[in-house]
């Protein structure tokens, strides 16, 4: 299950939006490190697809795909020498997939800054520089232990001390881990740093500024964000909170007078599936309807596999069908007549929307 932690400074509105988005009545506070221990909730990943596929086959369930959210307490400066119990709290990023940065982007005298002043930058920066001290912790130690293995002579050590000597000169200098040249070298990208997670900033607003007209503090996140190559996304924890307290038939509408065309959660879940590369596929039938989240470019077999690993053991083929080839036919019949149903072998790269039915044998 896709795992994504919500970070940022105390007071910026994190666990007003966990609360919101996995109705999970996370702890709410005015004052800082009100989260102490990760609050956990597990969200259904919206979509519109497995209730058109239910409603052809009339299945005994419908399971769509999952996404974990962890609400980490919020970090400060110092974290990384431990200011604010931040050991503790650095290690909870440590287990997520990627990370959700919310970025305080309004004024309010009634909820106070640890900083003093609202300034998203500089609150950026902070949260990037005690990951990076982290890292360096870290690394000093990763290099300490190589320079002793080093006496060996063994090339492959030397090099990787290069590698990583050249990452601690990057970090050093404040980068994060994730804008090194190197980063997909193994000797890099297996080590668990903090600072190489995939990051979605989501700038926090007030309601007014939801659908549009956005205050100089949000175009300061979105610079940032368009120079690391990341997800940004502009959201109201406030609407959120309001929004998950409504009735489907409510919701639209309150999005509608707020001029929204979705909520923020739907948004956050396809910004995080395109952060970290991943794509659905839909097994369906009288039994079941069902989502299955696979990295984009997996193949066929391995796609198997994540049902069971006897599909994949066993794969002779996969029966596939686009889901806006079946919805415009209407039924699965139709769209074999029109040579819409392709049977595909073990080299077939999944594509996101892909209605397939698995033939193995073992």
């Amino acid at each position: 299950m896709l795992r994504l932690g919500i970070v940022g400074l105390p007071n910026v509105g994190k666990s007003t939006l966990f609360n919101a988005i996995t109705r999970a009545g996370a702890a709410v506070a005015n004052y800082p490190f009100c989260t102490i221990e990760p609050n956990v909730g597990v969200v259904a990943v919206p979509d519109e697809r497995l209730q058109w596929l239910a409603a052809l086959h009339h299945p005994e369930k419908v399971t769509p795909a999952h996404i974990e959210f962890v609400d980490i307490a919020g970090l400060v400066r110092g974290a990384s020498r431990g200011e604010g119990l931040g050991n503790r709290f650095l290690s909870h990023i440590r287990e997520v997939d990627a990370i959700v940065h919310v970025v305080r982007c309004f004024d309010d005298t009634d909820i106070v800054h640890v900083d003093g002043a609202t300034d998203p930058v500089r609150d950026i920066e902070t949260i990037h520089l005690e990951l990076v001290l982290s890292d360096l912790e870290f690394l000093d130690r990763r290099i300490e232990k190589l320079r002793k293995a080093s006496k060996s002579g063994e090339a492959r050590i030397l090099e990787e001390l290069e590698t990583l000597g050249r990452l601690r000169v990057h970090l050093d200098a404040g980068r994060t881990a994730r804008s090194f040249p190197e980063r997909d070298d193994p000797a890099v990208s297996e080590l668990p740093m903090l600072s190489s997670k995939p990051v979605l900033y989501a700038a926090n607003v007030p309601e007014p500024e939801a659908a549009g007209s956005h205050s100089p503090y949000v175009e300061a996140v979105r610079r940032v964000a368009e120079e690391e190559n990341a997800e940004m996304l502009v959201i109201s924890a406030r609407i959120e909170e309001e929004l998950s307290q409504l009735d489907a038939d409510e919701r639209a509408l309150f999005l509608a007078e707020m001029g929204l065309p979705d909520s923020g959660l739907d948004r956050m879940i396809r910004a995080g599936y395109h952060l970290l590369g991943l794509v659905s596929f839909l097994t369906a039938g009288p039994t079941e309807v069902r989502a299955w989240t696979i990295p984009a470019g997996t193949r066929a077999p391995a796609a198997a596999g994540s049902i069971h690993s006897d599909f994949e053991r066993g794969f002779i083929r996969a029966e596939v069908v686009a889901f806006h080839d079946l919805k415009a036919c209407g039924t699965m019949a139709a769209a074999r007549e029109k040579g819409l149903v392709r049977s595909e072998g073990r080299d077939y790269v999944m594509q996101d929307g892909d209605v397939v039915l698995f033939r193995f044998n073992v």
